[in-house]
């Protein structure tokens, strides 16, 4: 083969080595990301699940309250 082919191999090579380097790079970054946005997930539902619309929590407070209710009755 002639010189020029056998540089032509080399420069590809390197070309495709250095695109694959940055894609595997690329690759980590999105996977820390993933990670992270997985723990950010878990918080955001802790708190969503704490700071409930009254809706949701009105039926538990009505029978919490419904000894209180029988006895403004009586008075």
């Amino acid at each position: 083969m002639p010189v020029v082919a056998w540089v032509t191999i080399v420069i590809a090579a390197l070309i495709i080595a250095v695109t694959a380097v940055g894609l595997l790079r690329v690759i980590l970054h999105l996977r820390h990301v993933h990670t992270t946005l997985g723990a950010l997930l878990g918080g955001v539902r802790t708190v969503a699940d704490r700071t409930r619309t009254v809706p949701e929590v009105v039926p538990s407070v009505n029978a919490n309250l419904a000894p209180v209710r029988a006895w403004t009755e009586t008075v």
